[in-house]
């Protein structure tokens, strides 16, 4: 039991400095206007390897990162910081709770299936609210703009929503079931050994 408790805790500590590592590169490197978030590559993998508390730990560590590093986040600052904080912490914190309850109530019957949705559920969740807190609170404290610049800011988040959406759909619905399989595998291996 003990030995269970340090290798989760130790699990979680790598995937948490994953998301440090994994988010700051994706800062840097962008694809056009739109930073990379391969972050939820290990929130993915935490959630569905060490449960939902886990999941959204590593959420907010995303959180915590995407309020601190600069990211496309950092545009909303100026005009609504209450609500850019409270939707940086937000996001990916319930992307790994929600995800990690769903693959809990959906690996009871098929585990391969509750690794796959759960990995798709993260990227919808995290843009999902992330749009959601765009268009409306964030939104209201952008309105000061004069309307020909909100018009352009909505095209603008719509396209950067819309690609970033499906670049970090891609990647995390394939990468992340493809490592959770590996992991497993390697894990099976090693009791075997033992």
């Amino acid at each position: 039991m003990k030995n269970d408790s340090v290798k989760k805790i130790t699990g979680v500590a790598i995937l948490a400095a994953l998301v440090i590592v994994l988010q700051v590169i994706g800062n840097y490197v962008t694809l056009g206007p739109i930073s990379i978030n391969l972050a939820l590559i290990p929130i993915a993998i935490g959630t569905i390897m060490f449960g939902p508390l886990a999941g959204a730990l590593l959420g907010f560590v995303d959180g915590i990162l995407c309020i601190v590093a600069p990211s496309t986040l950092q545009f909303f600052m100026p005009f609504a910081p209450f609500w850019t904080v409270v939707t940086c912490l937000v996001k990916t914190t319930a992307a790994g709770l929600v995800a990690g309850l769903i693959y809990k109530l959906i690996a009871k019957k098929n585990v391969t299936v509750g690794i796959i949705v759960s990995s798709l559920l993260i990227p919808i969740i995290n843009t999902g609210l992330f749009a959601l807190a765009s268009f409306t609170v964030v939104n209201k404290a952008i309105a000061n703009l004069n309307a020909a610049n909100v018009e352009t800011m909505k095209f603008v988040f719509l396209f950067v929503i819309g690609w970033n959406f499906i670049f970090e759909f891609g990647v995390t619905s394939v990468l992340s079931p493809t490592i959770v399989k590996i992991i497993k595998i390697v894990r099976k291996d090693e009791n075997n050994a033992l």
